[in-house]
């Protein structure tokens, strides 16, 4: 897709600053819109499986302009949660519920995800935003456990991060955060061994995000009162479990086998849940397009691919949300989806380590 597109995404944050500033109904649009537009549009119109490739790959890999569109969403982000925490006060309980939900769509969509894409370059100045971006969120182990532990447990029973068949998104909430903070510090824990150190220091990322993240949420408080602290708490608390459902969604019920010697196949496209769904890849900067960037994580945003030996979603991420919320219906309808796919991949013969055509 065009660099402009992409740009829309800020209409989300933008319009999440009128309900803020205005109160009212307004606080309610982006909700509305996420979980009500969206999901229609996706039915209506599904999406293309075109890839990019060859100089029009090479040349958005050159493009500045689309790592400044992630860069950007760092001080809006920012912004918008510190917005939160100082409008808290002035907007009553319905409204004040309308506008965490907006920040909290913000945190998700924005501030994890990005923070998501981010924490994958190799320079330190991008993770250091990611950082940045996850601690809106009071999510920062996100960085740890992402990048070290699920990238290398996907679709094994070690990812808590990975939704088993049958399993329902509630119980999955439960075992998905505890289980990757668990993760994410069992990980440092062993790097600092390895070093001959102890857990508990400063050199340990897990104590200084958790020392940050309280330090974070109690100048809220000095500084925004109470309300507005927990104002944060609660849009973060959204984005968490938003992060989580989609976690919940882009991985169910798929599974890698195990080799004779004890290890686990490669990950590999079929892997991952894919969507080629417009507006969802628009708004999460291609995060639907999830088996390439698990089987290549180091491939950005904009030129992740389309695989046809990927499960695809029968809508985008707005409806599977939805969906997910409602577990019997969910599962209904997930393992109808898997039974096909898995026996539309089973009949295919090509390699899955390279891209499949493009069909338009």
């Amino acid at each position: 897709m065009p660099l402009l597109v992409y740009a829309l995404v800020y209409l989300v944050p933008a319009f999440t600053f009128v309900g803020l500033y205005a109160g009212g109904v307004w606080t309610w649009v982006i909700p509305a819109v996420i979980f009500g537009l969206v999901p229609v549009l996706e039915l209506l119109f599904p999406g293309a499986r075109v890839n990019v490739g060859g100089v029009t790959e090479a040349a958005r890999r050159a493009d500045p302009r689309f790592d400044a569109l992630l860069v950007g969403v760092v001080p809006v982000q920012v912004a918008l949660v510190l917005t939160l925490a100082g409008r808290a006060n002035a907007l009553v309980g319905w409204e004040l519920a309308g506008a965490f939900a907006s920040v909290g769509i913000c945190c998700g969509a924005l501030g994890i995800n990005v923070a998501h894409e981010l924490g994958h370059r190799a320079d330190r100045g991008h993770q250091r935003l990611a950082k940045v971006l996850l601690l809106t969120s009071l999510y920062q182990h996100f960085f740890i456990e992402h990048n070290r532990g699920h990238h290398a447990h996907v679709a094994t029973p070690n990812d808590p991060a990975s939704a088993r068949r049958g399993e329902a998104l509630y119980p999955f909430w439960a075992r998905s955060v505890v289980g990757g903070w668990l993760s994410a510090w069992r990980i440092e824990a062993e790097r600092l061994a390895r070093g001959g150190h102890g857990a508990w220091s400063f050199a340990n990322e897990m104590v200084v995000f958790g020392l940050v993240q309280v330090a974070f949420v109690a100048a809220l408080a000095l500084i925004a009162g109470p309300r507005g602290a927990l104002a944060v708490v609660a849009a973060a608390t959204v984005g968490v479990l938003l992060l989580e459902t989609v976690n919940y969604v882009e991985h169910y019920g798929l599974s890698r086998e195990r080799l004779p010697d004890g290890r686990w196949e490669r990950v590999r496209p079929a892997h991952s849940w894919t969507s080629d769904h417009l507006v969802s890849r628009v708004l999460l900067f291609e995060l639907t397009r999830h088996a390439d960037h698990h089987a290549h994580p180091g491939r950005p945003y904009a030129v992740l691919r389309h695989f046809d030996d990927a499960p695809s979603l029968p809508t985008g991420y707005a409806g599977m949300v939805l969906l997910a919320l409602c577990p019997p219906l969910f599962r209904l309808l997930m393992d109808r989806q898997l039974a096909r796919e898995s026996t539309r991949l089973s009949q295919r013969t090509s390699p899955m380590a390279a891209p499949s055509p493009s069909p338009a």
